[in-house]
């Protein structure tokens, strides 16, 4: 038979079950949006910017059993996007990112957008292909997404030249996807049945045995939940791995363990002689800038291999499925001779997140509002199953401090490539996926002004999201992090926005909070027109002063880690500059 290139993306798409295309049309891929626009199943979505399409579709992948795509033109294009495919690579989040490419049948040089892709793309993607026939098509496309969802997952970059997708070219048949290759190799547990043996053991020996959850856990929150009861053991989460287990959970702590860690963490791990460490890879901001101390027998799992002793040593590392492995675990643990541990561990670790909210609470933020105040009311007024999202800033730290998550993967922020601008377009790629929960992101109001125009998308769209702006006219985070060593601020001070305006223009609703007596009431207005498919902005005119756990853990562990020289230089110059 003879088919266009595009007709056969557009064909192995559906049969990949991807449910939306992120993009730009141009003259190298309107074959395709022509197609998709034929589909049944696919609905393409025009973006503002192809870096918040990226945006989008990581979080596609992220709340869904979909695979963000991206439709994207060369070049330019690819250029555009490459901050969220840079974000999904680091992140460990499945994207399909397909674009076009300059005619391979023309003998001109310096054709419109003719460059190597493949060479920018190749650090920031798990492979790129360049489809050379039609014949490929299909089975390129089948290749790319089951390598962008096995093993650690990442994004994956598909090349089809825009002469495959004009002209009709002899197909021998049309294969049929077969997602059960995707299943999970059990093989794992009886390579590592020594190594599984071997970490019962320790746990269950263990006078305080802690378990660390990243991302690469959240689909083993049972298992982990499991293994934390029968060991009475507390559990702390990386930032991105907030989701892997419910802060209903009494064995739950917060994120990070360490001095960045809040105090119901640092506490319950304080004492820590076996640590669990499922899905995490030990980088900067999970270890508060490496300020994390790491006990002799740590227990490694994770999917990637390439992860284990780069920061931390591990007694035992397994590479496998986090959901596999932790299932056999269980067994092993639920026969062994569990040491009595302290009894008394969930109620100090309820007292400390008690004390903790009373801190908050206790903050006099004037005629601002307090985040803690914030935070109560949003969690108590919300279903469990909500998505809450947050960009990259002092925000993000503040949600992962005061706003508990109880269903896995229902929180998620950029977390190790961290790109500011994330969570306006997340928010949209998620309540496409998710058109029935609610939908609710955090956003610092210097994150909000990089991609506030994908507002435009959710208005267009009629999605009932929650865009929340934390609003100081500050980049809050850098900024506290120069008042320190500095005592001042350098282009850390925005100018001054008119975020009701930009938001109107959008057809979007604006409410604004300007302080605690006004929380409850905005914040259900915002539910009820949401709810009514009514996109909101909530500006909040938030109380930054005082400093979350993990900024003032990292700012002491960067400190005491500076040559003493470059410290007392740097202590100088800031008291010099206040007097």
């Amino acid at each position: 038979m003879k088919k266009t290139a595009a007709w056969l993306v557009r064909y192995a798409l559906e049969q990949l079950n991807v449910s939306h295309t992120f993009g730009i049309p141009g003259v190298h891929n309107t074959e395709i949006y022509d197609e998709l626009e034929n589909s049944d199943s696919i609905e393409p979505v025009l973006v503002t910017h192809e870096g918040y399409g990226a945006f989008m579709a990581d979080a596609i992948s992220r709340s869904s059993d979909s695979t963000g795509t991206l439709v994207i033109v060369p070049a330019a294009g690819a250029t555009h996007a490459a901050s969220g495919i840079a974000e999904a690579s680091l992140d460990g989040i499945a994207m399909l990112v397909i674009t076009g490419g300059v005619r391979t049948d023309s003998h001109f040089d310096y054709q419109l957008h003719d460059m190597d892709q493949h060479a920018m793309m190749a650090p920031i993607t798990k492979k790129t292909y360049k489809v050379t026939s039609h014949q490929e098509v299909v089975s390129t496309l089948f290749e790319a997404y089951l390598l962008a969802n096995s093993g650690e997952p990442g994004p994956v970059f598909v090349e089809i030249p825009v002469n495959l997708q004009l002209d009709k070219g002899e197909v021998s048949h049309l294969p049929i996807f077969e997602p059960s290759v995707l299943a999970a190799d059990a093989s794992v547990v009886a390579h590592y049945q020594a190594e599984l043996a071997e970490a019962a053991n320790l746990l269950a020996s263990a006078k305080n045995p802690g378990i660390f959850l990243g991302w690469g856990a959240v689909e083993a929150s049972a298992e982990s939940e499991q293994i934390a009861s029968l060991l009475n053991a507390p559990v702390a989460t990386t930032l991105q791995g907030l989701s892997a287990f419910s802060g209903k959970h009494p064995m739950h702590t917060g994120m990070g363990f360490g001095p960045a860690a809040v105090p119901a963490a640092s506490n319950a791990f304080a004492e820590c002689d076996c640590l669990l460490a499922v899905g995490t890879r030990f980088a900067e901001i999970a270890t508060g800038s490496f300020g994390v101390k790491v006990p002799k027998n740590l227990i490694h799992i994770d999917i990637n291999p390439n992860v284990f002793n780069a920061n931390y040593a591990a007694k035992l590392a397994m590479a496998g499925d986090a959901k596999v492995l932790l299932a056999e675990l269980n067994r092993l643990l639920a026969d062994s001779d569990i040491v009595k541990k302290p009894a008394d561990i969930a109620k100090q670790i309820a007292q400390d997140k008690l004390a903790y909210q009373k801190e908050w609470l206790e903050h006099d933020s004037k005629d601002k509002v307090n985040p803690a105040v914030f935070f109560n009311e949003l969690r108590n007024s919300i279903e469990d199953d909500a998505f809450v999202i947050a960009d990259d800033g002092n925000h993000t730290f503040l949600t992962a401090e005061l706003m508990p998550c109880y269903q896995a993967k229902h929180f998620f922020s950029p977390t190790d490539f961290n790109c500011m601008g994330y969570a306006t377009p997340a928010v949209i790629g998620t309540k496409l996926a998710n058109p029935d929960k609610q939908v609710i992101g955090i956003i610092g109001d210097g994150a909000f002004l990089m991609s506030y125009t994908e507002l435009f998308t959710a208005s267009d769209r009629q999605l009932g999201a929650i865009f929340t702006v934390f609003s100081d006219g500050e980049l809050a985070q850098i900024s506290q992090a120069q008042q320190t060593p500095y005592n001042r601020k350098t282009c850390t001070k925005m100018a001054n926005i008119k975020i009701k305006a930009m938001v109107e223009a959008a057809g979007c609703h604006y409410l604004m909070i300007e302080n605690n007596e006004q929380v409850n009431d905005r914040v259900a207005q915002a539910l009820a027109l949401a709810k009514q498919n009514i996109p909101v902005v909530l500006d909040v005119n938030i109380d930054y002063s005082k400093r979350t756990r993990f900024t003032q853990g990292i700012i002491k562990t960067n400190l005491s880690r500076m040559k003493l020289p470059t410290k007392a230089r740097m202590i100088s110059r800031a008291l010099w500059r206040r007097i």
